[in-house]
Formats: structure tokens, sequence, C-alpha cells
């Protein structure tokens, strides 16, 4: 069976998140659905990343065994095709070898979170981004950041519904930026604690806003206890934007 790596995007907003589950649509179950009207029956799909509710992607990647060769670019139309008029796009489409995995050969993978700041409501970005009205300090909540960077023990930013085995992770960027009405947070590590990018940036905005000093960001880390740290952040402004291999 032949295998397929398909990049993917989508706006998370109406859906429970990429896994499929029995409480409503999902990302993993509208391409699954998409795949049976190609191929006549359902296939499952493995991805880089399972995003959660309201969570997007311009950057995800799957993979998906089919019963007979097809043209790649075939793959991409078919599925973009059936999956109308559902927020999800195969991008691309590329045959590999059986050795792939989307979630185990990652080596990396990279999110963007953006937060509107500004005094007046998002009107065509709503659900895609997080607004924060009052003033935020882009340049202290970048120095807060790098006080994250590295090999730490996360568990003052880890769900306590986390099921990684350990909270231990390597942090390679957390960069902080202002463009123009826009924060941009870019986190980027081997693999991350589910809500970790969210927790991290839930801490940073209290930063920005003045709330708490830079000094306590590494407090909070130092504590490894989720009541340390700030709140989740919505998911409306996060997106997975890269996988690498």
């Amino acid at each position: 069976m032949p295998r397929y790596r398909l990049l993917v995007e989508y706006d998370g907003s109406p859906f429970v998140g990429w896994q499929r589950q029995d409480n409503g649509v999902s990302v993993q179950g509208v391409l699954e659905a998409a795949v049976e009207k190609l191929c006549g029956h359902r296939i499952a799909i493995s991805a880089a990343g399972r995003t959660d509710a309201g969570v997007h992607a311009t950057g995800q990647v799957a993979h998906v065994d089919l019963p007979r060769d097809y043209p790649a670019e075939t793959v991409r139309a078919a599925l973009n095709y059936h999956m109308n008029p559902q927020p999800v796009a195969v991008v691309e489409a590329t045959v590999v070898d059986d050795g792939f995995h989307a979630r185990f050969s990652a080596t990396g993978r990279s999110y963007l979170y953006r937060i509107l700041n500004r005094r007046a409501p998002p009107a065509l970005e709503r659900k895609r981004v997080l607004w924060l009205p009052m003033a935020l300090d882009a340049e202290a909540m970048d120095a807060a950041a790098q006080r994250l960077i590295g090999h730490h023990d996360f568990t003052t930013f880890r769900a306590r519904d986390c099921q990684a085995a350990s909270p231990l992770k390597t942090l390679d960027v957390l960069r902080v930026t202002r463009m123009g009405e826009e924060i941009h947070v870019v986190a980027e590590a081997r693999s991350f604690l589910h809500h970790q990018v969210r927790n991290m940036v839930g801490t940073l905005q209290l930063v920005g806003r003045g709330s708490w000093s830079i000094d306590r960001v590494t407090q909070a880390l130092e504590a490894r206890d989720r009541r340390a740290g700030g709140p989740t952040a919505r998911p409306d402004g996060l997106y997975l934007t890269g996988v690498r291999y």
C-alpha cells in the first residue's frame, strides 16, 4: 500500500480538535471521510500533532496508506473536493516510503500564537486571534520568554490532564515580536506538553501587562507547579505552522 504525506491547513474554530471523537466533528474525521469517498473504505490517518479544539494549522503534516497507487496530485485534488465546504485543505500530497511516520519521524514542531493588541475588537479575525485591548509591552514579554528556553521541567506550563510520560522538554525557540497591531509568539521544540504553548502565552501576557515581573516567570518555572503559572490562553490564536523531519 503506497504511503502519502499530506501537508494540511485548517481553521480549527468549528472542530473538536484534530483527533477523531464522539462528541463532534474533528479534522481527522473530515479527512478520513474524504479518503473513504476516494477509495471506498475508511482508513486511519496519522498526524504530527493532535491540535486541540479551536486551534488552527498552516503546516500540519499527516500520512495515509492508500490501497492502490494514485498520482499525488489526484489525491490532493480528490480529498479537497470531498472535504468541501469544511475549512480543511490538503496543500500538498507526496508519495513517501513506508518508513515515514507523520508523528514519530518528526524532529521538531513550530507554533505561532497571535495576539491582537488594540482597543477595537476583531471582526474579520474573530476566533483566529486572542484579543487583548490593554497595552502590552512586547519587549518585556520577549525578555521573560528567554527565561523558558532550554531543557527544563515544564510542569508549571503543563495541562493537569497531560498524558506525557515526563514533564521534561527542551524549548529551542520562544520569541515575542510586535507586528503592528499584533504580537506574535513563536515557539519551537521537538515536542510540547499538552497546553504548554497556551500556558506559556498566558503567563507572558501577565508580564506584558505589568502584572508580573520577568523574575516571577523564572520563579514559576522553578516551582514545577501548574498553580504557579499564568492562565491558559484561549485556543483561538494558536497555529501549528510547521513540522521538521
